[in-house]
């Protein structure tokens, strides 16, 4: 690691030396205090040098005290067998061929667990050790994401177990006993054998678009789309499935900007949202399809969309949750997934969505996207 180091006369690659700030290790344009992680640096005695304001947070040591100080006295790591680390490692009297050490976890005093990698810097392959650059990590991240894909495993091994438990009984059932079911009794069993099976082609679905937005490869196809015909296709089935006419509302502002998305996923979001405002909501469903300011920098216009219902709403607390992993609210049910696919789609097309407590009491989620008009038509 070289970042806010500079070079002396004859020897190659090596800082200049300073006396406390680290503020002399900028020779690269790069304050050490803008970097996020943890930046400890010790000179040819083993007195520190940087300290900068990531391993002060991670460390809760000030840079103050630290400078000036031995490293293992700055900065006392242990292995977690309770070893002390830089004994072990010696970076100055160790093997003249050691040029690292790789990444690691070790325990700060009071048994904080941090990731550690250490550099060590020569004038010359073979010659003392100029610099020790050590990078801090704080693991608390780490494992928020491992908890993330425990949880997320967890999940999908309890959504999968239902359908397929039902799949296997009623599938066996009907190979062994087959003559002694009538038409209607092999009907009712088929018709829940293909539900379950659509259950579980969702939720891969669902898997594979989590996958692709927590790596950034959500790939859009965009084609024109009439947002507010869109919407009107979701009530139209819903009605034919049992739900009253009179409970949707459907306004859309005339004129609308001409609107560049991918039709499936704008679907996919209007979905989730109704699916949403029916199940968990009462009353009037209310969808105002509006012209609005883009949410992207340099377009002026983009368009609107907000699904409101006159339910109990979601709790105030609640409200910073709702487009995370696994939230479900008061009701269960559900994997959870669908409001969090819903913001990647929504900020893959560049655009913004919220949530906040509709007029009539209940939940109103508001979606914003960019016209997103193809530079060859601007």
């Amino acid at each position: 690691m070289t970042v806010g180091t500079s070079s002396a006369p004859g020897a190659r690659g090596v800082p200049r030396p300073s006396a406390a700030r680290h503020d002399d290790l900028t020779g690269l344009g790069i304050d050490p205090d803008e970097l996020a992680d943890g930046l400890v640096v010790a000179d040819e005695h083993g007195r520190v040098i940087c300290f900068n304001a990531a391993a002060e947070r991670i460390t809760s040591v000030r840079a103050a005290d630290a400078l000036g100080q031995r490293l293992e006295k700055a900065l006392p790591l242990e292995d977690l067998e309770g070893r002390r680390w830089w004994q072990l490692t010696d970076p100055y009297g160790g093997l003249a061929i050691r040029v690292r050490q790789p990444e690691r976890n070790l325990l700060l005093p009071g048994g904080h667990e941090v990731l550690v990698t250490a550099r060590y810097v020569r004038a010359e392959p073979l010659g003392p050790v100029r610099r020790v650059v050590v990078s801090l990590r704080d693991t608390e991240a780490r494992r928020r994401t491992e908890r993330s894909h425990a949880e997320l495993i967890a999940t999908v091994a309890h959504e999968l177990r239902s359908p397929l438990t039902s799949v296997k009984g009623f599938t066996a059932t009907l190979l062994a006993k087959w003559e002694r079911f009538t038409d209607d009794q092999k009907r009712l069993m088929l018709e829940t054998v293909d539900a379950d099976a659509n259950r579980v082609t969702r939720l891969i679905a669902e898997l594979l678009d989590i996958s692709r937005i927590d790596s950034g490869r959500l790939e859009l196809r965009r084609q024109p789309v009439d947002i507010g015909a869109a919407v009107g296709r979701h009530i139209q089935a819903y009605v034919a499935a049992g739900q009253p006419a009179d409970r949707f509302m459907l306004r859309v502002e005339q004129p609308l900007p001409d609107l560049w998305a991918d039709p499936d996923k704008v679907d996919q979001v209007l979905s989730n949202l109704l699916e949403n405002a029916v199940r968990h909501g009462e009353g009037t469903v209310t969808i105002d399809v509006t012209a609005s300011a883009s949410p992207r920098e340099g377009e002026e216009t983009g368009t609107s969309v907000t699904v409101s219902d006159e339910g109990p709403g979601i709790p105030e607390e609640s409200m910073n949750r709702v487009f995370t992993r696994f939230w479900r609210g008061s009701k269960r049910g559900g994997t959870g997934l669908g409001l969090y696919i819903v913001k990647g789609i929504v900020e893959a097309h560049g655009g913004t969505i919220t949530v906040g407590r509709a007029p009539g009491g209940g939940a109103e989620f508001r979606f914003m996207l960019p016209v997103g008009t193809p530079a060859y038509l601007q």
